[in-house]
């Protein structure tokens, strides 16, 4: 089958557009499903115990909150929920994103998700997953940030965002020592 231009335009048109998030609801929300939204939290501590426990069950070292990484995942959580879009360029690029935030490592990673109602059914999710779960025990991370967003009008309801990352990078400076002219034979 051969698509004609406008049929072409259209199909770049609807996928174009799939790319920019879903509409939000509107109209009347269903009361239970507001208050479902609204009793979902966030205790930073419990996730942490949640991750080091499974990094200790597959012989990894523990990782510590970072007041960076937890300010990077909450941008990026809140920019998924503006956008409605379950997506690691909701918020720019993630290289980007870890620069901005001053975090000094070359190890790092994101893991997000939408539609778990807590932190147990997050974590849940992303051992499941295999690219997740990777990120989950990446050997070198040291620290963590979480966040969680939400909105009832949105298609996920509620956002979470998860960056781990190593230690930040040594800073070698290099000493050029004296200046000496270059002798010519």
């Amino acid at each position: 089958m051969k698509l004609k231009p406008a049929s072409t335009l259209l199909a770049l048109a609807l996928l174009l557009a799939a790319c920019a998030g879903d509409p939000r609801r509107e109209g009347p929300l269903d009361p239970r499903m507001v208050e479902k939204v609204a009793a979902v939290s966030l205790d930073p501590a419990q996730a942490g115990r949640i991750l080091n426990a499974y990094r200790a069950s597959n012989g990894l070292g523990p990782v510590r909150p970072d007041p960076r990484l937890m300010a990077m995942a909450q941008r990026q959580a809140d920019a998924m929920v503006k956008a409605n879009a379950l997506s690691h360029e909701a918020g720019g690029n993630f290289t980007a994103r870890i620069h901005a935030a001053g975090v000094d490592s070359a190890r790092a990673a994101e893991n997000l998700g939408g539609g778990y109602f807590s932190v147990e059914e997050a974590f849940d999710g992303w051992r499941k997953s295999p690219g997740h779960d990777t990120n989950l025990r990446m050997k070198e991370a040291t620290r963590y940030g979480i966040a969680l967003s939400k909105d009832p009008r949105t298609s996920y309801r509620v956002w979470w965002a998860l960056v781990v990352a190593a230690e930040p990078e040594t800073r070698v400076t290099l000493d050029a020592g004296p200046i000496a002219p270059v002798q010519r034979r």
